[in-house]
């Protein structure tokens, strides 16, 4: 949490080839008379920044500031392309027009949610030296105020020897790490570089070793570095994970966390994006790669080029992270504690949820306010009262379920995510302490008249009733349950 807190801070320069990815999309029903081919009966359209552009949305959207240089055509799919990066906040674009090649373009044609066909439209040769010079001019200028360098290679001409050589030399100048998304077989333009992130296919190219499982992933990345003046290889093996190859330690294997996948599209982008603001802000890279792993997660369960924001990056980790004991106990925490927590999820534009009770005797109405809390937030903290505030509430007969049992039980509910056992007859207090953004109590009471709705309203957030579930209540449960056990001991034997 404390490198995700750092985000904010981390100044990114990247550098690489920036392009327009199209979608156009529709159904595809019939075969077109004329020729055997699907026609495409077209519903929509969408135009995102790819390639690097996308590097720099995402490193944009976890909170980073990225300043991206790249070239474009001087034509409308440029103009295009400046509108959409200067539009980005967090991002600062630096783009060079050059009149004799185009905006690289992509057009992806997909139907019922499928790629049909793409097409593409570009210039993969190298930029004229003019441009070279500028882009150099363009890094020496820029690079004393970022904290780390990206390149960002899709092979469209824009990272050329001559251009990797100098940004790589400028950036070790100042100190500054070097990651790289290449595109190439040799490897070796990239000497220099803190660390590289090659496919399965970008690693077969440049060792003739397939690198699809663990062992030979580590050899591959050995093979890199013996040839190469790199640092680190971090082997991106798709539904696989990772492996981080580095010239000293062990190696270490990410496995990728189980997740249905829509989209492959960008999601080296969203790798590239979360290792330069992990290692920007001082993390090591096993670190990074860990980050910059669950990052991919939740980037492919998307379409199209997509962005994984902090919050998202918050929560896969949260989904991620082992926790030692029972999974219910780790939930129940202290007051202090849930207050730090409360205040790291709102920090990363998570909504905090909060709901209280005794929960003596959980029934189906707990369960429904339970659900109903946590579909209206991000997180959900349910405050448990203590034995002592129950016994004033409801009578030296009650609790029957001591607070220690009873908040465990909640906690082991899949729509709570903190549970808080608290002292006071109410739980201003607490609400006051932990500031949630949503507040939830039962249809019984007026909002007026909800313990805390004050506050939670002042500062901006949403108070919401539920409707209780009829007859459904502990005190009716523990009165059925005298009932039998009266009834059982008044009959007669038989």
């Amino acid at each position: 949490m404390s490198i995700i807190d750092s985000f904010p801070r981390v100044r990114v320069l990247c550098l690489g080839d920036v392009m327009l990815d199209r979608f156009v999309t529709g159904s595809a029903r019939r075969i077109s008379p004329e020729s055997p081919v699907p026609v495409l009966s077209v519903t929509g359209s969408t135009t995102i920044a790819g390639g690097s552009a996308n590097v720099a949305r995402n490193i944009a959207s976890l909170g980073g500031q990225c300043t991206l240089i790249g070239v474009t055509g001087a034509d409308a799919g440029g103009a295009e392309l400046r509108r959409i990066v200067d539009e980005t906040p967090g991002v600062v674009s630096m783009f060079l027009a050059s009149p004799s090649r185009p905006t690289t373009e992509k057009v992806r044609f997909v139907a019922q949610g499928q790629h049909m066909l793409r097409s593409d439209s570009e210039d993969s040769s190298p930029v004229a030296e003019e441009i070279e010079d500028a882009i150099i001019a363009q890094v020496v200028a820029a690079l004393p105020e970022h904290d780390v360098l990206v390149l960002s290679d899709y092979a469209k001409g824009v990272l050329t020897p001559r251009v990797i050589q100098r940004a790589v030399e400028v950036a070790t100048r100042r100190g500054a790490p070097i990651i790289v998304d290449p595109k190439t077989s040799n490897l070796s333009r990239y000497d220099g570089a803190t660390l590289v992130t090659p496919n399965l296919h970008e690693v077969w190219m440049a060792t003739g070793i397939q690198g699809d499982d663990d062992a030979s992933a580590v050899a591959a990345g050995r093979k890199v570095l013996a040839d190469t003046n790199i640092g680190a290889v971090l082997v991106t093996r798709s539904e696989k994970g990772m492996t981080l190859v580095q010239r000293t330690g062990e190696p270490v294997h990410i496995p990728t966390a189980a997740r249905e996948v829509a989209d492959v599209v960008g999601a080296g982008d969203t790798v590239i994006a979360a290792l330069s603001l992990v290692i920007g802000a001082g993390g090591p890279l096993e670190e990074a790669a860990f980050i910059a792993n669950a990052a991919a997660g939740v980037v492919v369960a998307k379409r199209g080029t997509a962005t994984v924001s902090r919050a998202e990056l918050v929560g896969e980790l949260d989904r991620q992270s082992p926790s030692e004991g029972p999974p219910s106990l780790v939930k129940v925490v202290s007051r202090k504690d849930a207050a730090a927590q409360v205040a790291a999820w709102q920090r990363h534009g998570l909504a905090v949820g909060f709901t209280n009770g005794c929960f003596d005797v959980l029934h189906v109405g707990h369960v429904g306010i339970l659900e109903f809390s946590r579909a209206n937030c991000d997180r959900l903290v349910v405050a448990v009262n203590a034995d002592s505030s129950v016994k004033r509430l409801k009578g030296p007969t009650r609790p029957v379920n001591s607070e220690t049992d009873r908040a465990q039980v909640i906690a082991a509910l899949g729509s709570v995510d903190l549970v808080v056992v608290f002292e006071e007859d109410t739980p201003k207090e607490l609400i006051e302490e932990l500031k949630p953004d949503v507040l939830v109590k039962g249809a019984d009471y007026q909002v007026s008249e909800i313990v805390g709705a004050d506050s939670v309203l002042a500062r901006g957030g949403r108070v919401l009733r539920f409707e209780l579930v009829p007859g459904r209540s502990t005190t009716n449960t523990i009165r059925r349950m005298r009932e039998g056990a009266e009834s059982e001991a008044t009959a007669p034997a038989v």
